[in-house]
């Protein structure tokens, strides 16, 4: 039975109005877990590397490439490394470089017929993946929203439709953990 949860708010930096996400999880959870419940969180396909930086520290999942091996993000424990009142960052897709502030807003005890982790609240929906960057989020919403735009019609094709960038909803966070889940590398 977990016996605190850490309530996180994450948001990913640069991106306005701000795209943001309140989460439940264990206090014991690993940043490997956490990594799959920011997926979830926010949408994302969980298809390209990612890493935690927390007080100066990397943690992540060696990739091989030669560069100096992070912290085993499996073997390190949220509340070993964070508390409240903490901040630190995660970064996913490394070419589009999606940076998110993660505020330990507080430590709490466990509800008892709760089920953790759990998203609670957010704002706005997620970038579409590979949609480059926080500047290529804000060229793609000035194209698809002007019909007149040269891009217009190309991104609503490479949307596969519209998009509904003030759209949210917390209740697709166990579906998208499953799917995370699935698909995990």
């Amino acid at each position: 039975m977990t016996k605190t949860v850490h309530q996180l708010k994450i948001t990913i930096v640069d991106t306005k109005p701000p795209v943001w996400r309140r989460v439940l999880v264990p206090t014991e959870i690993t940043l490997g877990a956490l990594h799959d419940v920011l997926q979830a969180a926010f949408g994302w396909w969980n298809c390209h590397l990612h890493g935690f930086e927390i007080d100066g520290i990397r943690y992540g999942i060696d990739d091989g490439e030669g560069w100096e091996p992070p912290e085993d993000e499996r073997r390190t424990r949220l509340g070993d490394v964070a508390g409240e009142g903490a901040t630190f960052s995660y970064t996913y897709d490394f070419g589009d470089n999606w940076r998110h502030k993660i505020a330990v807003e507080k430590v709490v005890p466990a509800e008892p017929d709760a089920t953790y982790p759990t998203c609670t609240a957010g704002r706005r929906a997620c970038p579409p993946e590979d949609c480059g960057g926080t500047y290529g989020y804000r060229d793609l919403l000035v194209a698809i929203a002007d019909p007149d735009d040269d891009e217009h019609d190309s991104m609503i094709e490479w949307l596969g439709g519209g998009f509904d960038a003030d759209a949210f909803n917390p209740r697709d966070f166990d579906a998208n953990l499953e799917a995370v889940r699935l698909t995990a590398f």
